[in-house]
């Protein structure tokens, strides 16, 4: 099995951790912008696996479930 061919399938494969590429699609947000908010206490701090910094999916759910409403709150904005 090539390398290409085992990352794909790992990516295919059910999993509670995520990348930080992988956790900024997740959460809607741009790298760059998922980082910022991670720096501002915003979104959780990865886990560290050895030399990899890993994403909790549940903590991630967390932190969007109380993310602010928007004033008008209206669902079609």
């Amino acid at each position: 099995m090539t390398r290409s061919s085992r990352t794909e399938r790992a990516r295919s494969q059910p999993r509670r951790g995520l990348r930080r590429e992988e956790a900024a699609t997740y959460m809607g947000l741009s790298p760059s912008m998922f980082d910022q908010m991670v720096r501002q206490g915003r979104l959780p701090e990865a886990k560290k696996f050895g030399a990899a910094s890993v994403w909790d999916m549940r903590l991630l759910d967390q932190a969007f479930d109380g993310a602010p409403r928007p004033a008008n709150d209206n669902p079609f904005d």
